[in-house]
């Protein structure tokens, strides 16, 4: 199989791009380049620069290429919907301009993607990895939903980016019945699938199992572990999500509860090639920290054989 591994702003804690304890983007691009990472998703909206001459060259100057943006939005509300489809177009734009990064033999599309989250909802942050209780979306809402998404995907498709889904806890698409539908409403022409083993875990999933199942949507993964003690005082707490990623639920890759021989397994069972990103959600005045996780996390991924 061929791999390459990639990071993300999260793991530097940047979930809002106007939080004032966000450390400056040029740190976030020096450690990742100093961390070994040849590929960074672009962030949130507005984090990075969004002038193109700037981002090239700053990306140039450290050895990066941008392999995903991201739109993390409220994807139901019909009122926030044109300022979604705005950054669509926006980050597109931008990251189909950029110098791609490399393409691996056997990737199913090429980089970059366009990663679709529908995000955190405050009715749904408390039972973030609790299926039994937390409330689904009613048949119109979910209808919206799914029609945002598909346009969302086809305006990305204009300019060459294949969108894809990231079921995220706290959101509406999470637990196992609402990745299936969403897999069911939306056809694998329209849009892809990016599973991320630590949200898969954290919903009471299996990641290996479900990386099997998905196989024919998988185009884009993402690693994460998972503090076993910190999960289980969350879902008991019944914390929210990224209360739960401030007292450091995510860890190192290697140093939790994830099996990352079982999903090298099934990776490789599946054929995948392509990108994985790392995505160690945090505090980010805990950013400090960054780097040097991310360095433990390569090292743990190629002794086990990843080989990235």
């Amino acid at each position: 199989m061929k791999w390459k591994i990639a990071g993300a702003p999260g793991a530097w804690g940047i979930e809002d791009p106007n939080n004032p304890n966000n450390p400056p983007y040029k740190k976030v691009l020096d450690d990742a380049s100093q961390a070994g990472y040849k590929g960074l998703e672009l962030g949130p909206f507005g984090y990075m620069p969004l002038e193109l001459s700037i981002l090239k060259k700053e990306l140039k100057d450290r050895g990066l290429s941008i392999v995903a943006g991201t739109i993390y939005d409220d994807l139901v509300d019909e009122s926030n919907f044109e300022s979604v489809l705005a950054k669509v177009h926006k980050t597109c734009q931008l990251i189909s301009q950029l110098p791609k990064p490399e393409q691996l033999e056997g990737q199913r599309y090429e980089t970059p993607y366009l990663v679709i989250i529908d995000a955190v909802k405050e009715e749904r942050n408390a039972e973030a990895g609790h299926p039994e209780n937390a409330k689904r979306l009613s048949e119109k809402r979910w209808n919206l939903l799914t029609n945002h998404i598909l346009e969302m995907s086809r305006i990305a498709k204009t300019y060459g980016i294949r969108g894809v889904i990231h079921p995220h806890a706290g959101g509406y698409i999470e637990f196992e019945d609402e990745i299936q539908k969403i897999m069911d409403d939306l056809n694998a022409e329209e849009v892809g699938l990016c599973l991320d083993t630590g949200h898969l875990f954290y919903s009471k999933m299996k990641p290996d199992d479900y990386i099997r199942q998905y196989q024919e949507r998988l185009d884009y993964v993402h690693f994460k572990d998972i503090n076993h003690a910190t999960y289980e005082k969350i879902m008991n707490d019944g914390m929210g999500f990224f209360e739960g990623c401030n007292i450091g639920v995510m860890c190192p890759i290697g140093s939790g509860c994830v099996d990352y021989k079982g999903i090298r397994q099934a990776l490789s069972d599946i054929g995948y090639n392509g990108w994985i990103t790392i995505e160690q959600e945090r505090d980010p005045l805990a950013c400090h920290q960054s780097m040097d996780d991310a360095i433990k996390s390569i090292r743990y991924l190629n002794k086990e054989g990843y080989n990235l």
